[in-house]
């Protein structure tokens, strides 16, 4: 089973489909999140915040979804359980680590999934598989029942294969999420970066709206924000997972990740929060005056799935969506649809506290525009 772990109907509801990751506990079944080394873990006993919201709310809830190892992967490579295929481009990897939470949306098995956000996690495999993801704020959205149990950088959020359906996941999973009134202007600052031009091109002419203003942004510590994001988590992923690597039932990139992390130096946290509030400081301000920043999701086009099933890596591949995390602002990958048979995402981050906004930009730029999912 490459997409579902578990399989099971909870709810009532056949109006709204959902799954949830499987680092996500729903009760009477075992949180492996993707791991072998997890397998004969107890049953959990009681369902996560977000999958009790879910239900509430009225969503039918119908699986597990596959994932990247312990959420500690990009590519979405999995030989315990498979890797899902990527619906939409089945030459490219599906991205990790919520990869059959992306690739699920995008085949229609169901309207919506969580996933989890550490450096990339939702963003970075919706972008892969052409659908829309969110990552809240930090700390919108309980964690509790989600692996990793600690993390300063995790989030729980939704995919989606629409913008007006990611928007009534939002609502599903957090009862204080409205929609905002209706904007003629919407105000957006443009960050530069080190993007593939072809995808920057794409990038330009999706939002070349005669209901968007541009203007320049700046965040000089996006490029340390990453290269401190990326040891933080290594660093956190360790404190979690570490003790697995004695099982001999990890994958062999999960396990030369954890072992290389153990040298990682835990003044690395108060070296990052440094950067992190720099970084967050520079956002703050990129976002005075306009309404969110605009930038690709992914500065390359992802690995061939042939390559990563190789052993090939790409860590790289979070260079634009991990610095969030480090800063906890929401931001949201909009999947551009183009002539090359690539995959390609625009990313729009907003302020902290107003996910509501860049999810009604995306769904106001889906509507002007029929080629958009």
């Amino acid at each position: 089973m490459t997409l579902f772990t578990e399989q099971f109907e909870l709810g009532q509801n056949d109006e709204l489909t959902g799954g949830v990751k499987d680092n996500i506990d729903v009760a009477g079944f075992v949180t492996q999140a993707g791991s072998e080394a997890l397998a004969h873990n107890p049953k959990a006993t009681e369902h996560a915040d977000v999958v009790n919201a879910m239900l509430s709310s009225g969503v039918k809830l119908v699986g597990k979804l596959n994932m990247h190892e312990l959420a500690y992967g990009m590519t979405g490579v999995n030989a315990y359980r498979g890797t899902p295929v990527n619906y939409l481009f089945p030459d490219y990897i599906p991205g990790g680590s919520s990869s059959a939470c992306a690739a699920a949306v995008a085949q229609g098995a169901i309207d919506f999934s969580i996933g989890t956000d550490t450096g990339g996690s939702i963003r970075v495999p919706a972008a892969c598989c052409g659908v829309y993801g969110l990552k809240p704020t930090y700390g919108r959205i309980s964690r509790k029942g989600v692996l990793p149990q600690e993390s300063t950088l995790d989030c729980v959020g939704p995919l989606a294969f629409s913008a007006e359906k990611l928007i009534r996941a939002m609502q599903s999973i957090d009862s204080t999420f409205s929609p905002v009134a209706s904007k003629d202007i919407i105000k957006l600052g443009k960050v530069t970066v080190n993007a593939k031009h072809t995808i920057q091109a794409l990038v330009d002419g999706a939002i070349d709206k005669e209901f968007i203003q541009l203007r320049p942004a700046a965040l000089p510590s996006l490029v340390e924000a990453f290269e401190v994001g990326l040891p933080l988590m290594n660093f956190e992923m360790c404190q979690a997972f570490g003790h697995l690597v004695e099982t001999g039932k990890l994958g062999n990139d999960v396990q030369n990740r954890l072992l290389a992390a153990r040298d990682i130096d835990e003044s690395i946290v108060a070296k990052a929060n440094v950067v992190r509030k720099k970084f967050t400081q520079e956002v703050d301000r990129a976002l005075r005056g306009v309404d969110a920043l605009v930038l690709p999701t992914l500065a390359a086009f992802p690995l061939k799935r042939t390559d990563a099933l190789a052993g090939q890596n790409d860590l790289q591949i979070s260079s634009l969506t991990r610095p969030f995390n480090l800063s906890g602002h929401p931001a949201i990958t909009i999947p551009i649809r183009n002539n090359l048979g690539k995959p390609v995402g625009m990313q729009l981050v907003g302020a902290k506290g107003n996910d509501e906004m860049i999810c009604y930009i995306a769904q106001k730029i889906s509507d002007s525009n029929k080629t958009y999912a």
